[in-house]
């Protein structure tokens, strides 16, 4: 029984430590934030450019105009209304587009970077975040256990004294019991 007690000392000492851990940390976050001046997310004109690229190219009406644009150079160059400008291999369409990939996949690679290093720093938040309510679980669940310390005192002292009181009436009628007078 004694062990037990020391158990749950124990286990109630690891969890107090637990919860002032996380105060102390979620202290240090809230000075940290106040520290920090709030970034403004100034685009710089390379993010800028890339940010566009990657908006345009991803969109489906650059795929219909660029499909639009090669079915007419490839009609044009088939028909002859473009005499010996690019025939049949496509040499030139082939070197313009490559020359598109070229350009467009480092722009498009900057741009995503950059979309990463916003996403970290939502994750961060994210994580932080969810520190703060993991410590505001841990407050209720001590609030909620000390409530309940209190009210299992309370229902213990109520039972000591209707124990006292029965015992007090079973003795009041033994007595009168044993004076003689007992009731008909």
């Amino acid at each position: 029984m004694e062990e037990k007690a020391k158990d749950q000392l124990s286990i109630e000492q690891t969890e107090h430590d637990l919860l002032a851990d996380l105060r102390r940390a979620r202290r240090s976050l809230r000075l940290q934030a106040m520290d920090e001046p709030r970034a403004v997310a100034r685009l710089t004109p390379g993010q800028w450019i890339a940010d566009a690229v990657a908006t345009v190219m991803g969109s489906w009406s650059f795929i219909i105009v660029q499909s639009a644009i090669l079915i007419v150079w490839i009609t044009a160059n088939l028909v002859g209304a473009i005499r010996g400008w690019d025939p049949y291999p496509f040499i030139l369409l082939n070197l313009a587009l490559s020359f598109q990939a070229a350009y467009a996949a480092p722009v498009i690679m900057m741009s995503q970077n950059r979309q990463q290093d916003i996403d970290r720093e939502a994750a961060e938040k994210d994580y932080h975040i969810n520190v703060k309510a993991e410590l505001e679980i841990e407050l209720l669940h001590e609030k909620i256990d000390q409530l309940r310390e209190r009210e299992v005192l309370k229902l213990i002292e109520a039972v000591r004294v209707l124990t006292e009181l029965q015992q007090q009436s079973a003795s009041r009628a033994r007595d009168s019991d044993s004076e003689g007078g007992r009731p008909l």
